[in-house]
């Protein structure tokens, strides 16, 4: 008797796995024995172990598609998206041991149903704890559904009152909702905006202060070829029109121009400098 199993492809090419199954018969009783394979694959499984794992890494690590799994596989698309599914539920979220160690936590929405039925939002709860302390990357412990206050505060509740007593940093967005759970249901917990949007607000504030004074010192927001949006330097009106010493009717200069073709401008070529 034999098995085929869908098994980690060579290349790209779908391997078949062809497992013999030993089976073996008492003669006196007529008792009847087959071969465990419980090693290969799953009771009933189309995809061996190493093919489901090669499945599970390609999505997780190497950000690819469903079906380019299956494609790689030789299965249909169900066929693999119900196997990794399972796989990630045995592997991730049934591990009984994720939530250990965990000293500072990661909150933040994403969005991942790009439809108009159905919340398209989820809340993406990380471990920090290994970043923090330099002993490795971030680690997934949960998505809930939806995005607010409500969601990230019965994650919380949810957990053992051990669990939230050890939790010291909670990190997250701008978004009041999260710091407001995190605090009701961790009283003695730190909260602070994580370094993605921080550095972020810094740049949104630093770009509008440089588009204000653009606008009020050459009357226009940047274009393309302005000296300002090329070199990174504001442009500067012209003597004839200056900020000080221009009167009110003048119109104000919105051409940037450097220090060397103003001087040049203000004299008839071959003209002496001096007096």
């Amino acid at each position: 008797m034999t098995r085929r199993l869908a098994h980690e492809p060579l290349g790209w090419r779908p391997t078949t796995l062809v497992v013999t199954i030993g089976r073996r018969k008492c003669t006196g009783c007529g008792h009847v024995w087959r071969q465990d394979i419980t090693a290969a694959a799953e009771p009933r499984a189309k995809l061996s172990r190493r093919g489901l794992r090669w499945a599970l890494e390609g999505i997780v690590v190497q950000h690819l598609t469903v079906a380019r799994v299956a494609e790689g596989l030789g299965v249909a698309w169900d066929t693999a998206n119900n196997a990794v599914l399972a796989e990630g539920k045995r592997v991730l979220i049934d591990d009984e041991h994720r939530f250990d160690g965990v000293k500072v936590l990661g909150v933040d929405e994403h969005v991942w149903r790009h439809t108009r039925r159905g919340d398209k939002y989820v809340t993406v709860i990380i471990d920090l704890t290994p970043v923090r302390d330099g002993t490795g990357p971030a680690r997934l412990l949960d998505m809930v559904e939806g995005r607010s206050k409500a969601a990230f505060k019965t994650w919380l509740a949810e957990r053992p009152q051990t669990w939230r007593d050890a939790v010291e940093v909670v990190a997250m967005d701008g978004f009041t909702g999260f710091k407001t759970a995190a605090v009701e249901e961790l009283p003695d917990v730190v909260t602070v905006m994580d370094p993605f949007h921080v550095t972020r607000l810094a740049g949104e504030a630093l770009d509008e202060c440089r588009r204000r004074v653009q606008q009020a010192i050459c009357g226009h927001r940047g274009r393309k070829g302005d000296r300002s949006t090329l070199h990174g330097a504001l442009c500067t009106p012209a003597p004839t029109c200056s900020l000080t010493s221009r009167s009110t009717d003048s119109p104000p200069c919105s051409t940037p121009t450097s220090t060397a073709t103003r001087m040049s401008r203000s004299r008839r070529p071959g003209a002496s400098t001096s007096g």
